[in-house]
């Protein structure tokens, strides 16, 4: 679908009364119209603000089924296109905003004019990845709209890197375990660039899993697999070079935070398994690191709302110490464990998001401590839920393909 087809189909989604737009000030009498949808509004509960991740990530278009989902279970959600991305990527003469004026900060208060427009006094805030540090950074400055938050794979730091690190050392390059030792060969055999084997190990073990990692491995260190390894290292290939999708992922016009504040993509330590080294080519070309704005772990312990932190087994872009350290410093905060997830239920694992959010909102903080096992095990939904099984089915057809070969021969 060309662009101007989609951008078609995402101002009808912004149509009144499903949604609408907020004037913003930029500076210089400049000013941008944040988009935003409310599909279904209710009076009698506070609504839920979802908040993607990214920094990028479009709300209008790649979240129209969740959207629905969320509607058939009565819940009113509100989602915002945040500040150069998508709708909201061009100032109202129809020229992209420049990147000083994409902040969290102005993100956060754009949240607040939404809810004002909407008449909404506070509401219960779902972030996602880059979403969940939105939705502290509102929380810091917007205390009084906040009913209850939901931080999903957070996001507390900068400094986050180093815990990454470390989790993913630990369980896929040190050690005895079969998967380490399989990793170690092959990069020691020169049968695959660290980074690229990085990135590929990464993906296949969050949404397919270890024994599928380890199946790989072995296929690679035998020469097989060749096809199915090219398409998992190619995934994610716009982001990592810092290009975008129109309407659906801009990057470039938030490299002040992507870049400037989280640090993605800054001094790779030349180890294996660094997150940071896929994204060094892009971070070079963008805005210098600068640092977090706000101390969000130091905030934490000051939100008086209950929040739950959805953290995926499988996740190892926010893996679980993270989300561990985040319960430890709020008040009062349960984790929700999702075992076989990898990262952000918002996009992998939808239904078990919204249950979570639909909990907040009846004010049942607790009882997701009792019914978290039930949610893990509800049926993934979402826009890459496919993909693990996508993954573990390319490869048994390729190894199969590869023994009829062997055969023949």
């Amino acid at each position: 679908m060309n662009t101007e087809r989609l951008r078609a189909l995402a101002e009808h989604e912004i149509r009144d009364p499903v949604g609408g737009t907020v004037s913003r000030p930029l500076g210089d009498n400049r000013t941008v119209d944040i988009a935003y949808t409310r599909p279904h509004r209710r009076t009698d509960r506070p609504p839920v603000v979802l908040l993607p991740g990214g920094p990028g990530l479009a709300s209008v278009l790649p979240y129209r089924v969740l959207r629905r989902r969320a509607v058939r279970r009565e819940l009113d959600v509100i989602m915002m296109e945040h500040r150069g991305v998508g709708l909201s990527r061009r100032d109202t003469e129809g020229v992209d905003l420049p990147v000083e004026a994409v902040t969290v900060e102005a993100a956060a208060d754009d949240l607040a004019a939404v809810l004002d427009h909407e008449g909404v006094d506070r509401a219960v805030v779902y972030g996602s990845s880059y979403g969940s540090y939105l939705a502290a950074v509102f929380g810091v400055r917007h205390p009084d709209r906040v009913t209850g938050m939901v931080l999903d794979s957070p996001v507390l730091s900068a400094s986050d890197v180093d815990t990454v690190r470390a989790h993913r050392r630990r369980l896929l390059w040190h050690g005895e375990s079969r998967t380490a030792a399989l990793l170690r060969e092959l990069l020691e055999s020169g049968r695959a660039p660290m980074d690229e084997a990085g990135h590929v190990v990464q993906v296949t073990y969050e949404f397919a899993g270890p024994a599928t990692v380890e199946r790989l491995l072995e296929a690679r260190m035998r020469g097989h697999a060749l096809r199915t390894w090219r398409r998992l290292a190619s995934l994610g290939a716009k982001e990592i070079a810092g290009e975008g999708i129109p309407l659906m992922l801009d990057i470039d016009l938030v490299a002040g935070i992507t870049h400037g504040v989280l640090g993605y993509g800054a001094e790779p330590d030349g180890l294996p398994l660094d997150p940071q080294a896929m994204f060094a080519e892009a971070a070079a070309k963008g805005p210098a690191f600068t640092g977090d704005t706000v101390d969000l772990p130091r905030a934490l312990g000051e939100f008086p709302w209950p929040a739950a932190v959805v953290s995926g087994g499988r996740d190892l872009r926010t893996p679980r110490p993270i989300a561990e350290r985040a319960v430890s410093l709020l008040p009062d905060a349960v984790l929700v464990e999702l075992p076989e997830n990898g990262h952000s239920a918002l996009d992998t694992h939808q239904l078990a998001a919204l249950h979570v959010a639909h909990h907040l909102v009846e004010g049942n903080l607790h009882g997701l401590t009792r019914h978290a096992p039930r949610i893990a095990e509800l049926p993934r939904r979402g826009s890459s839920a496919s993909l693990g099984p996508l993954i573990v089915a390319a490869l048994a057809a390729e190894l199969a393909a590869d023994r009829v070969t062997r055969r023949r021969c």
